[in-house]
């Protein structure tokens, strides 16, 4: 009852007139900052905190977090309607997202999107609420070796998404990695697979850099090379009646990948330094791993929206937690709000619900709200967002390769970066024709600068025992868990091969 009362107490300090105004302004702004290629959160966050100091700290923490749900929404507009993911949270609603849009049904990959995004805020959201200091206190009994084991259950899931061709798969998944380990070490600090010692990999390469490379320019190349110039407009209209079709539709086969997301997604986002792209990532993966009918996904399957979308919302949500309550940034995103909130005097930590409840339960209920915002706008604009695919493919093709360039440009700002664009483009092309799977490797260089550092710091603490991953109480049967769904392809695929010699033997 207590929780209830103070709940109460946030609420209505939330739908105060400014801190009203602060959400609608905030998430409208961040639905467009979503949308846009190469901006995000992190980049919205950062550029309109300035302003903030213009009102009070507890309306300009609400402005700030309603910024962060508003791009959360919109990183799906562009992944769907355009094949480029606005941000690297929304990579894997491409997966699924743009084939719908191409089928002409965007008004569903859109509609589910945006209220599979509200579940996942929600759930998030209520959970926040309830287990705040016992959620904190899971996360941070989360060293290296657990880390790790979680990252190893996230690759466990990526023969599932190469389909039943492993060994092509599990080339992707080095190849990702392989990205992944460019520029400096992060324990020993010496440069490493700097290639042709050229400086500009010094700094690594960017995971939005390869997404846009691989979903933008790539798609792009796909697209004109199967089509032959044939697609003129990609047939999407939005009607009252369609859109309650759509959302009947998302009831009926979207339910599972919103669950999942929205579980799996808060929970990856309560750990430090995790956030929400590892979440959606992961989320897809199992998705579609437990699903029926999953060699749908990536051709244009609901749950493959909504899994994702979901998960990125309740990771937005769960990351703000471990700043509020042990003051550790659950993401960059928050790393900034952490930033702001130092400045305008408040210590996040452990006694900031007691020191500072207004401030703490008015931002809690700013969440509810924020979110309920996010789903009515976001709907709203949704006719506009399918216009822009009626629009003739010689105009978009180049709309989408003038955009991944900006968008990569301006993530960076560096032209080493753009010219990496064009070529990891290419190079998805090419992979494409040769059918090998993109997915495994794009989700490889999200979780190899993840999973790396943590295996090895976890080695360092056993003195070089790997029964480390074992005989921790967490860590222990997450790992038993990821090794057994590694080999359970491989179990697959050596019994079809003995049904079919049995076959011809017979």
């Amino acid at each position: 009852m207590e929780i209830l009362g103070l709940l109460s107490d946030g609420l209505l300090l939330a739908l105060q007139p400014i801190n009203v105004g602060m959400i609608l302004i905030g998430v409208t702004i961040g639905l467009f900052i979503g949308a846009m290629p190469g901006l995000g959160s992190v980049n919205g966050v950062a550029i309109l905190l300035p302003i903030t100091f213009l009102v009070p700290p507890e309306s300009a923490i609400i402005f700030l977090a309603a910024i962060y749900y508003g791009a959360m929404y919109g990183g799906a507009i562009s992944s769907i309607t355009l094949g480029i993911p606005g941000a690297s949270t929304a990579v894997a609603t491409t997966f699924d997202g743009r084939p719908l849009a191409l089928q002409g049904r965007a008004s569903l990959a859109l509609v589910t999107a945006a209220l599979a995004s509200f579940v996942g805020g929600t759930i998030s959201v209520i959970l926040f609420t309830l287990f705040a200091p016992l959620l904190a206190s899971v996360a941070l009994s989360f060293g290296p070796p657990e880390i790790f084991a979680l990252m190893l259950l996230a690759f466990a899931t990526f023969v599932g998404l190469g389909g039943d061709d492993i060994p092509k798969t599990v080339l992707s998944i080095c190849l990702g990695l392989v990205l992944a380990s460019v520029g400096f070490d992060e324990i020993s600090g010496e440069p490493r697979l700097v290639f042709f010692d050229i400086s500009g990999f010094l700094h690594g390469i960017n995971f939005l850099v390869l997404a846009i490379g691989v979903y933008g320019i790539g798609e792009m190349m796909w697209t004109i090379d199967t089509t032959r110039g044939k697609i003129t407009t990609t047939e999407s209209r939005m009607t009252l009646r369609g859109a309650i079709a759509d959302a009947g539709e998302f009831l009926r086969r979207a339910w599972r990948g919103t669950a999942i997301g929205s579980s799996l997604g808060f929970f990856v986002g309560i750990l430090p330094a995790a956030g929400a792209t590892p979440g959606s990532l992961m989320s897809y993966g199992v998705a579609k791993m437990l699903a029926r009918d999953g060699n749908e996904y990536g051709k244009g399957h609901p749950d493959g929206v909504a899994a994702p979308e979901a998960a990125n919302n309740s990771a937005s949500t769960g990351s703000m937690l471990p700043m509020l309550t042990l003051g550790i940034p659950g993401s960059p995103t928050t790393a900034i709000l952490l930033g702001g909130m130092v400045i305008w005097g408040l210590t996040p930590g452990p006694r900031l619900f007691t020191d500072q409840p207004e401030f703490v339960w008015g931002l809690i209920g700013s969440f509810y709200i924020s979110n309920f915002f996010a789903l009515v706008i976001n709907l709203s604009f949704i006719p506009l967002f399918i216009w822009m695919l009626r629009m003739p493919f010689t105009i978009l093709a180049p709309m989408i390769f003038v955009l991944s360039i900006v968008g990569g440009s301006a993530a960076t700002k560096d032209m080493h970066d753009v010219w990496l664009i064009v070529i990891f483009g290419l190079a998805a092309f090419f992979l494409r024709k040769f059918d090998y799977p993109l997915a495994p490797a794009v989700l490889a260089i999200v979780l190899g600068p993840i999973a790396e550092p943590t295996l090895r710091q976890s080695l360092l603490l056993s003195s070089g025992d790997p029964m480390i991953f074992l005989n921790r109480p967490i860590a222990g049967p997450i790992t038993v868990i990821a090794i057994i769904l590694i080999f359970m392809p491989l179990l697959k695929m050596v019994r079809n091969r003995m049904r079919q010699q049995s076959e011809k033997t017979a």
